[in-house]
């Protein structure tokens, strides 16, 4: 399964560090599929580190503003870098 492939890409990601959803693609063959991806990061257990999946151009993406709230707050604590206008700093955050 698909999304079984990318669970496992998504428990790689280091703390600190994001992947984007067209990189978790990529790295599976499917460069393609990036809205694949974010169809199942909405399904992604939460044993995982889900909040490191950002979109390419860093911006925090969710079902909704606490979901995002939330990613923000856990990357934050992990020492993630962002940009002043809120997106995570992709030169120096992206694995």
């Amino acid at each position: 399964m698909f999304y079984e492939e990318i669970f496992k890409v998504v428990a790689t990601i280091p703390e600190g560090m994001v992947m984007s959803y067209g990189q978790i693609a990529g790295v599976l063959g499917r460069p393609r599929s990036a809205r694949e991806v974010g169809r199942a990061m909405a399904h992604c257990p939460q044993n995982l580190p889900w909040h490191r999946v950002v979109m390419a151009d860093g911006t925090i993406t969710g079902t909704g503003g606490i979901r995002e709230e939330t990613a923000r707050s856990l990357l934050e604590q992990e020492g993630t870098s962002f940009l002043l206008d809120g997106r995570v700093n992709m030169e120096i955050s992206q694995i």
